[in-house]
């Protein structure tokens, strides 16, 4: 294969040897690449391989530094992906997790989940779509898959390998069953990054009230009351996610007088509910994404700390507060400080008791910090 090659200059060389996978559009010279075409990039002396996009910051996504990408090196880092995630496909008590993460696999943009038997395929740009019938194949045929689908825009899904699934597939995670909506549910069906998370509050419920905030449909309300929490309430803007949370805990077999589903506006119910003097044993605060650039940070920091404070404060003596964050603009240390300040505005002792993050099938490559987006801290929260 002959490539066009783009010389970025030796400013760039240090950047390029460090495996950092991307290079941004203000960096590359005048040329005629097309969206979808390999290029080879030099810097100095330094050589990498990748794919060119038309659109947005990030101009080439790079896969390679050895040699020039083909189908057998794509299909030897999905088969890679998949050894780093035996311990998840050799078990029994869950069919529900990511195959794939992009560049933290080493195949950028390219994300896959697995639902049961059936796994979902999104690619983050344009250029990678071509790569998605081998990525699917390698997949389907590995894992002795039904079907492996491309999620498109909206609620549609195209099939790259076998059957299309149901609207719904039933899936297992840690022994509790969830419906997977892989047509319209959120990212590609549920949000899989929290497994190890929910057991941790699993741990942390017997015997306790919980508040779930953002709970969507509701797994870490499940994973309390299978824990023997005492009482779960889930809050979420949207009535569907509400609904549906109430009937994974009723497929679960747990006791439906045990929890409660609200539709409401976590930004306001939770203020609410501290002013009115409502305490739980065990808070949990996921709220979605609130940045998506540099540009609104200043914003989302301004929002963690309300959501933070008013969470503080709603946990009663010698209760947990399990706060987490997937803004990837906000680092851990900088979440951590906004919590810490958080405590000290609403009048509280807080003691760190666990920090947590991404779960083995979110890989982050030591090239790459921006892959870790996910914080998860649990605080014993005392009396000022």
């Amino acid at each position: 294969m002959t490539l066009t090659t783009i010389n970025l200059g030796p400013s760039l060389e240090s950047a390029l040897v460090s495996g950092h996978p991307w290079i941004y559009r203000n960096h590359l010279p005048r040329h005629r690449l097309t969206t979808g075409e390999w290029v080879r990039v030099e810097a100095g002396r330094a050589v990498a391989h990748g794919l060119y996009d038309g659109h947005g910051a990030i101009a080439v996504r790079l896969f390679s530094r050895e040699t020039a990408p083909d189908d057998a090196l794509i299909k030897r880092r999905v088969l890679d992906a998949l050894e780093l995630r035996r311990p998840l496909t050799e078990r029994g008590d869950t069919d529900a997790y990511r195959l794939l993460y992009g560049e933290g696999d080493f195949l950028p943009a390219i994300v896959a989940d697995r639902y049961g038997r059936f796994a979902v395929v999104k690619g983050y740009a344009a250029s990678v779509r071509p790569l998605l019938p081998m990525v699917a194949r390698t997949l389907g045929s590995a894992l002795g898959l039904k079907g492996v689908v491309h999620r498109v825009e909206g609620d549609e899904l195209e099939p790259l390998w076998g059957e299309l699934p149901p609207p719904a597939e039933s899936v297992l995670e840690n022994g509790l069953r969830f419906h997977a909506d892989l047509r319209r549910g959120q990212k590609t069906g549920l949000f899989l990054d929290q497994r190890d998370n929910r057991m941790l509050v699993r741990d942390l419920a017997a015997g306790r009230s919980v508040l779930n905030l953002f709970s969507y449909t509701g797994a870490f309300s499940v994973y309390a009351l299978a824990g023997g929490a005492e009482l779960a309430v889930s809050v979420d803007v949207a009535e569907g996610a509400v609904q549906e949370a109430a009937a994974s805990v009723e497929r679960n077999g747990l006791s439906v007088e045990r929890h409660r589903a609200l539709a409401a506006d976590a930004f306001t119910f939770l203020p609410q509910a501290a002013e009115r003097g409502e305490r739980y044993g065990l808070v949990v605060l996921d709220p979605p994404a609130l940045a998506r650039n540099a540009e609104q940070r200043r914003r989302a920091q301004r929002a963690y700390l309300k959501l933070n404070r008013a969470a503080f404060r709603a946990v009663e003596p010698g209760g947990f507060l399990a706060t987490s964050s997937c803004t990837s603009q906000i680092s851990p240390e900088a979440f951590q400080r906004l919590v810490a300040e958080a405590a000290q505005a609403a009048g509280v002792r807080a003691q760190l008791v666990a920090e947590r993050g991404q779960p083995l099938d979110h890989p982050v490559p030591a090239s790459f910090p921006e892959g870790r987006y996910l914080k998860f801290l649990v605080y014993r929260v005392l009396p000022g």
